[in-house]
C-alpha cells in the first residue's frame, strides 16, 4: 500500500509540473490557428480538452523519469520535452476511441461522437452522421500526432538529440499499431489464444506505454547508443506494461463506471478478447460458455446481463488467473529493475513504486 500510495503522490506532484506547459501550449497552438482557419481552432480545442480533462500522465513520467533515470540532469527541458508522448498518446486515443465505439473518455465525449452530433445538426442521416464523426476525429487525431512531433522540433536540445528523440516517438507509434491490429483482428474472429492475447499485451501497451516512455527519457539523456541501459528498461517495461493492460481489461468489466471516466462493461458490448474471457471459456461449464457467447459482443447488453457475466468470470476462476498472472508479471519487472543502473534515486522509487500501483489502480 505505502508503494502505490507513493506512486500517486509522484505522479501527482509530477502532473502539477507538467499540466502548466501543456496549457501553455495549447493557448500558443490556439493563437497561431486563429490567424489561419476556425476549424483549426475547434480542433485544437478538442485535443485539448481531452488532454486536459483527466489522464495520470504515466508516458510523460516515465520520459521524465527514464531520463533522470539514464543521467539528465534538466528538469525544466525534460517536463516541457515529455509533453510530446502525452500528444501521441491523444493521437492513439482518438483513434482506439473510434474503433472501440466508445462514447466517453475521462468523463467526456469522445472526439467522434462530438464531430457525430455535429453531422445530425448538418442534416445528415444516422451513418452519414456516423461517418462524418469518425473522418472528422480521424483528421483530429492526426493533427495531434502532428503537435508531438512539432513539441520535440522545437526543444532546446541539441539537433542530435532531437532527430534521435524524433525517431523514437515514431518507433513507438509503429511499435502499437500492430498490437492494435492484433486486437481488431481477435474481436472480428471472435476468439484468440493465450499467446496471442499476450502478444497484443505486449504490442499495444507494454511498449507503448512503458518500454517506449523510458527509451525516449533515455534517448533525450544523450543514451541512445546505451544498449545495455535500454536493454534493462524493456526487462523492467514489457512485463509490468503487461500487468497494467490485464488489469486494465479488469476494470474493463469490474471497475467503477464514475472513477473511469468511460463506460463499465464496454469491453462485452465490444465482445473485446481479453484475457477474462480466454479463461472463462477454457474452465467454463457448457452453460457457462454458451451464456458467455451470447453476451460478448451484445450491443443492447443489460447491467442484468452485465452481473451474470462478471459472476461467470468469478465462478471459472478467470478473474482470480488473471490478478495472480498481473502479480507474476509486476514481480518479474521488480526483478529486472535491479540489474537498471540508476543515476538518480528518485526515478528508482518510481518505477518501483508505479509497479506496485499498476496491480491494485482503480483509475
Amino acid at each position: 500500500m505505502e508503494n502505490k500510495l507513493q506512486a500517486i503522490e509522484m505522479l501527482t506532484a509530477y502532473k502539477k509540473r507538467l499540466d502548466p506547459h501543456l496549457k501553455e501550449f495549447f493557448l500558443w497552438k490556439i493563437a497561431q490557428a486563429e490567424k489561419v482557419d476556425p476549424l483549426l481552432v475547434k480542433t485544437i480545442k478538442i485535443i485539448e480538452k481531452l488532454v486536459l480533462s483527466g489522464g495520470k500522465r504515466i508516458r510523460p513520467a516515465l520520459v521524465y523519469y527514464g531520463y533522470l533515470a539514464a543521467g539528465g540532469n534538466d528538469s525544466e527541458k525534460i517536463i516541457k520535452a515529455s509533453t510530446a508522448i502525452e500528444l501521441a498518446h491523444a493521437f492513439l486515443l482518438i483513434h482506439d476511441d473510434i474503433i472501440d465505439r466508445d462514447d466517453t473518455r475521462h468523463g467526456i465525449e469522445t472526439a467522434h461522437k462530438y464531430y457525430e452530433k455535429w453531422g445530425k445538426k448538418l442534416g445528415l442521416r444516422d451513418s452519414e452522421a456516423t461517418h462524418f464523426g469518425n473522418s472528422m476525429a480521424i483528421t483530429t487525431g492526426d493533427y495531434a500526432h502532428a503537435l508531438a512531433d512539432e513539441i520535440l522540433y522545437d526543444i532546446d536540445f541539441e539537433p542530435e538529440v532531437i532527430l534521435d528523440a524524433l525517431r523514437e516517438l515514431q518507433k513507438i507509434v509503429a511499435r502499437t499499431i500492430p498490437g492494435e491490429m492484433l486486437d481488431v483482428l481477435m474481436g472480428a474472429k471472435g476468439s484468440a489464444t493465450e499467446k496471442e492475447i499476450t502478444r497484443m499485451h505486449e504490442g499495444k501497451t507494454a511498449r507503448y506505454t512503458f518500454e517506449g516512455p523510458l527509451h525516449l527519457g533515455a534517448v533525450l539523456a544523450g543514451q541512445k547508443k546505451n544498449g545495455k541501459l535500454l536493454e534493462a528498461f524493456s526487462a523492467y517495461s514489457l512485463p509490468v506494461g503487461k500487468a497494467f493492460q490485464i488489469r486494465d481489461d479488469i476494470l474493463g468489466v469490474f471497475g467503477n463506471e464514475k472513477k473511469l471516466g468511460k463506460s463499465v462493461g464496454a469491453d462485452i458490448i465490444e465482445g473485446k478478447q481479453t484475457l477474462l474471457v480466454f479463461r472463462a471459456l477454457k474452465n467454463g461449464t457448457k452453460e457457462q460458455i454458451k451464456e458467455i457467447n451470447r453476451l460478448l459482443g451484445k450491443k443492447d447488453l443489460t447491467e442484468k446481463e452485465a452481473e451474470a457475466f462478471r459472476r461467470i468470470v468469478r465462478e471459472t476462476g478467470s478473474l482470480e488467473y488473471s490478478q495472480g498472472l498481473a502479480g507474476r508479471f509486476v514481480a518479474e519487472s521488480l526483478v529486472a529493475l535491479e540489474k537498471i543502473e540508476f543515476k538518480n534515486n528518485e526515478a528508482k522509487n518510481f518505477l518501483e513504486s508505479i509497479a506496485e500501483y499498476i496491480i491494485k489502480r482503480e483509475v
